[in-house]
C-alpha cells in the first residue's frame, strides 16, 4: 500500500477540510472553505447539517483533484469532527428534521438548573460530563420537546441521531451505516462510561428514545465503505475519531501523563490517563481518549468554549482586525495588556467554573487603552482560560506537567506560545504540522488497515518546529494571574434570570 493514500475528512465547527496524507505524514493535498454559522437567538447556535454533507462532498472532490488522484489511489478513508453538535435525520429520506445543535449553544441552561440538584452527581459520575448544555443528550431532550411530532417518531423508529461523525458514515454509506465512534460517544454526555453502553436511566428521564441512538464502535475499525456513485468507486471508511482526541493521538500523546493542547474555535487541554477509567474530582471530563481493537484509552480533559472564536470576534463583530494573522504584531506592539483583560466567556465558561450564565467582559479600559491592549488582552485571555483547567489538571492526574504540545490555527500565534509557555510554567512544543486534528483521524484509520504498523510507525515523519520556554518571573506570573481571577469572577452568572 505504500503506492496509496489515506483520504481525510476533518469537520471543524466553523469549516470542512479534505486532506490527503501519505505514509510520512506529508501532505499530497487538502481543500477547505468555511460554512454558515447561524445564531437565531443570543442563546443558539445553530449549523445546517445539509450544508456541512454538500460542503464535504466538495471538498473531498476537489482534493483528489488537486492531487490528481481517483478513489483507487486512496487505501481508507478517516474522519474527525467538532464535538457533541447534535443532528437528528429522517431514516428513510436521510434529511435533518431541524437544524443541527452545536455544541456552543447554551438553549438548555434554564432546563439544567431545574434538574441539577437530582442529575448534576449523578450524571458526571456516569457519564464523565459536568451537567451543561454541551450534552447532547440535552439537546435531544430540547429537540423531542419543541419539534412537532418528534418524539413518536423517535420512539417508531423513523429518527436516528448522530454527532456529525455519524451524519457522515450514514451520507457517505448511502444510508446503510449508522454508528458512531466510541471517542465521539463518550463526549455526548449520554455514554454510561462505568457500563459501556448508552446511559439509560438518564435518556429515560429525559424522554430521549433509546432508538434514536447509533452502534458504538472502535475508532479505529469498520464504518463500512463509501457509496461507490459519490466518487466514482468505494471507499473502505475505517476510522473516525472526535477532534480532540485525533489531535491527542497525533501529537504522540499514547502514555500516561502525555499533555496536549488545541487552539481551535475553542481550547482544549487533554491527557492520556491510560486504560483505567478515572472520574474527574475538581470539574474536568472524563473521555474515551480513543478505543482500538476493544481496548479503550482514557483522557481527562479541560477545555474553554471561545477562544480562537473570540478572536474571530475582534475580527468579524468588534471589526478591530482585517485578519487573525494581525494579532500577532499588535500583541507585541505594546509592552503589556495596559490593565486590561477579556475574559471570553461569549457563551459561558466551561471548565472548571461550569457558569452557563456568564457572559464575556473586558475590564480594566482606562483613557489610556489602545486597540493593541484589547487585542494582546484578548490572545491573554485565551492563555489564562487555559491555565485554569491545567491547574485542575495537574491536582487530578498529581502530574507535575512540565511539557505540552500545541497545534491548531493559534498555536502559530509566537506571542500566544510563548505567553502560554509563561503563565503555565511549561514548555510549549509547536509541531511543524500543526494539523493535528487531521493527521490523527489519518492514523486512526491508517493502522486499521495495516497502513501503518504501529503508532510508532506513524509518527516517524514529525518534526518539531519551534519549543517555548518560560521566560516570566514567578511573582509576575502570580500578580496577572490574581487579576485575572478577579476579572472571572466579575462576570460570573451575568445573565442569570
Amino acid at each position: 500500500m505504500t503506492d496509496k493514500y489515506i483520504l481525510v475528512i476533518d469537520e471543524g465547527t466553523t469549516g470542512t477540510r479534505a486532506m490527503i496524507v501519505d505514509r510520512d505524514s506529508h501532505i499530497k493535498a487538502q481543500a477547505h472553505t468555511e460554512f454558515t454559522q447561524y445564531h437565531p437567538a443570543p442563546d443558539r447556535v445553530e449549523h445546517d447539517a445539509e450544508e456541512i454533507w454538500q460542503a464535504t462532498l466538495t471538498m473531498v472532490k476537489q482534493a483528489l483533484r488537486e492531487a490528481h488522484l481517483t478513489p483507487a489511489d486512496i487505501a481508507a478513508l478517516g474522519i474527525t469532527n467538532q464535538r457533541a453538535t447534535t443532528t437528528v435525520w429522517d431514516r428513510a429520506t436521510g434529511k435533518p428534521i431541524a437544524p443541527a445543535i452545536v455544541w456552543q449553544d447554551t438553549r438548555t441552561a434554564s432546563y439544567i438548573e431545574t434538574i441539577r440538584a437530582a442529575w448534576a452527581d449523578q450524571a458526571y459520575a456516569h457519564t464523565g460530563w459536568a451537567l451543561a448544555p454541551v450534552h447532547s443528550a440535552l439537546s435531544l431532550h430540547w429537540i423531542m420537546d419543541n419539534v412537532p411530532g418528534a418524539r413518536a417518531r423517535a420512539e417508531a423508529g423513523e429518527l436516528a441521531f448522530g454527532t456529525i461523525d455519524s451524519w457522515l458514515i450514514y451520507k457517505l454509506t448511502g444510508g446503510k451505516v449508522h454508528a458512531i465512534a466510541a471517542s465521539n460517544a463518550s463526549v455526548t454526555g449520554s455514554y454510561d462510561l462505568l457500563r459501556n453502553e448508552w446511559y439509560r436511566e438518564w435518556l429515560d428521564f429525559l424522554g430521549v428514545p433509546l432508538a434514536l441512538f447509533p452502534t458504538v464502535r472502535d475508532d479505529s475499525g469498520d464504518f463500512g465503505t463509501t457509496d461507490p456513485e459519490l466518487f466514482g468507486a468505494a471507499i473502505p471508511i475505517t476510522g473516525a475519531i472526535a477532534d480532540q482526541h485525533a489531535a491527542l493521538f497525533a501529537q504522540g500523546c499514547v502514555e500516561p501523563g502525555t499533555v496536549k493542547c488545541t487552539h481551535g474555535t475553542g481550547t482544549f487541554l487533554d491527557m492520556n490517563i491510560g486504560p483505567n477509567l478515572a472520574v474527574s474530582k475538581n470539574g474536568l471530563n472524563t473521555i474515551i481518549a480513543w478505543r482500538m481493537q476493544g481496548k479503550t484509552t482514557y483522557g481527562l480533559e479541560g477545555y474553554a468554549a471561545v477562544t480562537g472564536s473570540a478572536v474571530q470576534w475582534l475580527r468579524d463583530g468588534a471589526e478591530l482586525i482585517h485578519a487573525s494573522a494581525d494579532t500577532e504584531g499588535l500583541a507585541t506592539s505594546v509592552p503589556d495588556n495596559g490593565g486590561v483583560y477579556f475574559v471570553p466567556a461569549l457563551t459561558g465558561l466551561s471548565a472548571p467554573y461550569w457558569d452557563s450564565f456568564a457572559r464575556g467582559m473586558i475590564i480594566g479600559i482606562t483613557l489610556g487603552t489602545q486597540r493593541a491592549h484589547l487585542v494582546r488582552a484578548t490572545l491573554e485571555g485565551i492563555v489564562y482560560a487555559t491555565k485554569d483547567f491545567l491547574e485542575t489538571m495537574r491536582r487530578d492526574s498529581g502530574v507535575d506537567i512540565q511539557s505540552i504540545k500545541v497545534d491548531g490555527g493559534a498555536a502559530r500565534n509566537n506571542f500566544l506560545m510563548q505567553f502560554q509557555a509563561d503563565m503555565l510554567d511549561a514548555e510549549v512544543v509547536r509541531p511543524r504540522n500543526a494539523e493535528a486534528t487531521a493527521m490523527g483521524a489519518a492514523y486512526l484509520a491508517g493502522l486499521a488497515i495495516g497502513y501503518w504498523d504501529s503508532p510508532e510507525d506513524c509518527f516517524r515523519g514529525q518534526q518539531v518546529d519551534r519549543v517555548f520556554n518560560p521566560q516570566i518571573a514567578p511573582s509576575e506570573r502570580d500578580q496577572l494571574y490574581a487579576e485575572w481571577n478577579k476579572a472571572v469572577k466579575r462576570c460570573m452568572g451575568w445573565a442569570q434570570q
